[in-house]
């Protein structure tokens, strides 16, 4: 799904324009993004939880030549769904 087919669809739930629609995911992803720039969490009840993690450094090879090299640290977003959200994953097979 694309960001046009979760607007579209977002619009056609909530009964907002996709123009609103639009607006209020851009304001979500801002958001979060903000919160977990500054060292936050974000919880959504039921639909998970988004946080940062700290990645140490480490070893690994360039693919094309095979040289060992170092990994730098890094903080990467994660992202771990709520029970709710496994739950509807999961009843839909």
């Amino acid at each position: 799904m694309t960001k046009a087919d979760l607007v579209e669809k977002i619009a056609a739930e909530s009964g907002l324009t996709k123009a609103d629609s639009e607006r209020a995911l851009n304001a979500f992803v801002k958001t979060v993004s903000a919160a977990l720039k500054s060292g936050d969490s974000v919880t959504l009840v039921g639909f998970g939880t988004f946080t940062v993690m700290d990645r140490s450094e480490r070893e690994g090879r360039n693919p094309k030549t095979g040289e060992s090299m170092t990994i730098a640290a890094k903080k990467v977003p994660k992202f771990k769904p709520g029970a709710t959200l496994k739950n509807e994953v999961a009843g839909s097979n």
